[in-house]
């Protein structure tokens, strides 16, 4: 088979994997066209053939379905029903996305080093909820610094100037769910009021809760 043959059944392979990506998801093409700003007749015809796959519609579906783009040209097979998680690094950390379709609310797994401990804080839009799995993460907050350890969580408006990072002892692991548009989680349950706190609970700042509830 010689390179021309390779490339031209890669490209015929892309349209129904695609189409087996979105729905084994179940995500309808309205939802992927919100999420990537690609037309739903553009969606369409790439999984059924009739457009040829370009790295300008591509890229965005590979970022919508949290999926690297050789995924979508390239392996796992068009039968391959495994979903394959894969780590990134940015900017010195290693960010494994968790959630499988487009959607108000993604979530990530955040493994920092100990030496990410430098405070630069930035603002966007979006709100964010963190929860600690391991190690001991900082928190810079507008004016406030905290460090939070196992067990514990926090969100946070991130309008708001904010920075986290290791406290320089050791590497943080954290849960981290994100809402690009502000977006908070739904809570069906949280303790009553005027409940105890437990011991080493810290007050919670403006913006920043840190305790071990799901949600806000």
């Amino acid at each position: 088979m010689d390179d021309t043959t390779a490339i031209g059944r890669a490209l015929d392979e892309v349209g129904p994997r695609l189409k087996r990506l979105r729905t084994e998801r179940g995500v309808t093409l309205a939802a992927l066209s919100e999420a990537t700003g690609v037309s739903k007749s553009t969606l369409s015809r790439l999984e059924t053939g009739q457009r040829r796959p370009s790295l300008e519609l591509l890229l965005p579906i590979a970022q919508a379905h949290q999926v690297p783009l050789d995924e979508l040209v390239g392996a796992p097979e068009v039968g391959d029903p495994r979903v394959r998680l894969v780590p990134r690094r940015l900017e010195g950390r290693t960010v494994l996305p968790l959630t499988r379709q487009p959607g108000p609310l993604q979530a990530y797994k955040l493994v920092m080093p100990a030496e990410q401990r430098t405070p630069d804080p930035v603002r966007h839009e979006g709100y964010e909820w963190m929860y600690v799995l391991a190690g001991r993460l900082r928190l810079v907050l507008a004016e406030h610094d905290l460090v939070l350890g196992p067990g514990e969580a926090a969100e946070f408006d991130t309008r708001l100037p904010h920075w986290f990072g290791s406290t320089g002892e050791e590497p943080v692991e954290v849960l981290s769910l994100f809402g690009s548009q502000g977006e908070r989680m739904h809570v069906r349950a949280r303790p009553r009021r005027g409940a105890s706190r437990e011991p080493g609970d810290r007050p919670r700042p403006p913006g920043a809760r840190p305790d071990t509830r799901s949600g806000s």
